[in-house]
């Protein structure tokens, strides 16, 4: 216990109160060693000066030079001292109206100190102390890390057959497009290093590069040079990636890993202990990011007006119709229709009113994090979404604070990644540099929600701000599944030598093969199996890429079929090809049991005619 000393102040308080100590623990994370801290039970005989009952009444600032302070008075004198929180004294000194309005509320706290001491507790729980984030921003940072790994890591192993020389949609011939008809422009408008060199070894050393470059950030090497470096890396890929790296998830991973460099640690070596907290800015534009992404998501599926989602029957479809199923949506969609319905409620439940919880007091912020990472676990376990449930369950933890985290790492460990500071720093450096950044990354999420709310009062040139910004891909929009699919069309891609006797190409992971089950490839993205999914939805021509995987399947360019899981044509490629479109449904438990088939399917028709190179 602090005991009162000459050169310093005095904060006596009510050490019986339990309402009283919740709040000078907090006050002594603020202010550090700069102000004495003690009961008036321990100390009131030492200050003779102050009647009893005032210790009592109020909390009691007594400086070295004898003056004392009390009540709110004593509350914004004590965190004066305290950088950047001087402001408060000023406001009630100086403000017209400011004083007595603190003085009578501070009055009617301490007549209800009971009470509020019992909602304090059911909304934070027993730890009222300022909340650090030292544990969530070191976990973020790594996990970050792990989905930068595996989108890297999924490219390096793909991106010859995607957008390579002798890929379905080169780069290079996309980048010589752009020159043609944007001009000078296309750096900001496409910004990629592809512009310097868009060659295969080139593509091959940024995906591969870049998947060492995650190794570091995992390990905590250099985070702010490295997360810097890889962001810019990822940007360049997507860039030129076209169609196959236009998914939401990729958008996600660029937002967050910028708001990740903004919050990245300045050091060269791992180190656990910290020197200062993670910028707080930060860690709000990751939650405001969070909240986006997940309203976002509830709010599509209303907006859209599709009705199987409005009658709550949307997920007697999703299971089987979704892109790439595991083998547990099958189990799931078997399910009676009660069942589904219910999920449909939870699910509109987690999406639309729990972000708010985001920003609620502490218990109920971990509630709402503990439900978010729930629907993640679910989404992740029924359907293969490549990195995006690992890097949202990565923003989910940044909602838990280093007291909840603690108590699931060895407390040594744990000690040593809390970083310990007196207070926050007056003005650092790294404000200055980036807070007018913070503010148009906010203003930028902000315009996305207007948007999605079809905000139409603001001005025009707020949304032409969003599009001059759009390029870098730090503010996007999100909402997956708007429209319920209820049906899957599944296109078969089929070879022949002489135009009778046709052969099935077999992808690795949609389906195909009626007795395969789904298989389970997240947090890898085979981003041709996901693109197959999108061509079905409409026609071939709706899909330009269609054609040209054609082509290249008709040239046998050795890129593209190792995309696929089994070639019918090993030795040259064939003379003729052709697509047709099936419609596939799970079976039932009876025809799995009789038939030993996931599938099953019925032919609708051409998708592609049969064409030959000639």
């Amino acid at each position: 216990m602090d005991s009162p000393v000459s050169d310093k102040p005095t904060l006596v308080f009510d050490g019986d109160c339990s309402f009283c100590r919740l709040w000078i623990e907090r006050w002594r994370a603020l202010t550090g060693e700069r102000i004495q801290y003690a009961p008036y039970q321990q100390v009131a005989a030492e200050f003779p000066q102050i009647p009893r009952e005032e210790f009592v009444r109020s909390v009691q600032l007594i400086c070295p030079d004898g003056q004392v302070y009390s009540a709110a008075r004593a509350v914004f004198e004590s965190l004066a001292v305290v950088p950047g929180l001087g402001w408060m004294l000023w406001v009630y000194l100086h403000v017209p109206g400011v004083a007595p309005v603190s003085e009578s509320s501070y009055r009617f706290v301490a007549r209800n100190r009971n009470p509020l001491y019992r909602l304090m507790r059911l909304f934070w729980g027993k730890h009222f102390e300022r909340p650090t984030f030292s544990l969530a921003s070191w976990l973020f940072m790594r996990l970050l890390g792990v989905a930068y790994f595996f989108a890297f890591l999924s490219l390096a192993m793909q991106i010859l057959g995607l957008i390579g020389s002798n890929g379905i949609l080169p780069a290079r011939e996309f980048l010589e497009l752009v020159e043609a008809r944007v001009g000078a422009e296309r750096y900001w408008f496409f910004p990629t290093l592809a512009w310097l060199n868009s060659s295969d070894t080139a593509l091959r050393a940024m995906s591969i590069g870049s998947t060492v470059g995650s190794v570091l950030l995992i390990l905590d090497v250099a985070p702010l040079p490295v997360s810097s470096v890889l962001w810019v890396l990822y940007l360049s890929l997507v860039t030129v990636g076209q169609d196959f790296l236009a998914f939401q998830w990729d958008n996600l991973l660029l937002e967050a890993g910028f708001l990740g460099i903004l919050m990245a640690p300045w050091h060269l070596w791992p180190r656990l202990s910290q020197k200062s907290p993670p910028p707080r800015f930060a860690r709000w534009l990751l939650w405001f990011l969070l909240f986006r992404l997940m309203f976002s998501s509830g709010m599509v599926k209303l907006t859209s007006g599709d009705p199987v989602w409005r009658n709550l029957t949307a997920l007697e479809y999703h299971y089987y119709t979704q892109p790439l199923p595991t083998v547990f949506a099958w189990y799931f969609h078997l399910a009676p229709a009660w069942f589904q319905q219910a999920s449909a409620v939870f699910m509109f439940f987690v999406e639309l009113a729990v972000p708010f919880l985001i920003f609620a007091p502490r218990l109920w912020r971990f509630v709402g994090g503990g439900l978010l990472i729930l629907i993640q676990l679910l989404i992740a376990l029924t359907g293969n979404y490549a990195f995006f449930n690992l890097l949202t369950i990565a923003l989910c933890l940044l909602l838990f604070d280093d007291a909840f985290l603690a108590r699931f790492l060895p407390r040594a460990l744990s000690e040593r990644l809390r970083a310990h500071h007196p207070g926050p720093r007056r003005f650092p450096l790294r404000r200055w540099l980036t807070a007018p950044l913070a503010i148009i990354i906010f203003i930028a999420g902000l315009l996305q929600l207007a948007d999605l709310l079809a905000i139409q009062w603001l001005p025009s040139t707020a949304f032409q701000m969003l599009a001059d910004i759009q390029p870098l891909r730090i503010s996007n929009g999100y909402g997956l599944f708007a429209i319920m699919t209820t049906s899957r069309h599944e296109i078969v891609i089929e070879g022949s030598n002489e135009g009778e006797t046709w052969l099935d190409y077999e992808f690795k992971y949609k389906p195909g093969d009626l007795h395969r089950a789904p298989r389970w490839v997240q947090p890898f993205q085979p981003r041709l199996d996901w693109q197959m999914w999108f061509a079905a939805l409409g026609d071939y021509r709706s899909s330009p890429w269609f054609s040209q995987l054609m082509l290249r399947l008709l040239q046998g360019s050795p890129r593209v079929v190792d995309l696929l899981e089994r070639n019918p044509f090993p030795h040259a490629p064939p003379k003729y090809v052709r697509a047709v479109v099936y419609d596939y449904q799970f079976t039932s438990w009876s025809e799995r049991r009789l038939q030993g088939d996931w599938w099953r399917r019925r032919l609708l028709g051409d998708y592609f005619p049969a064409v030959s190179l000639k």
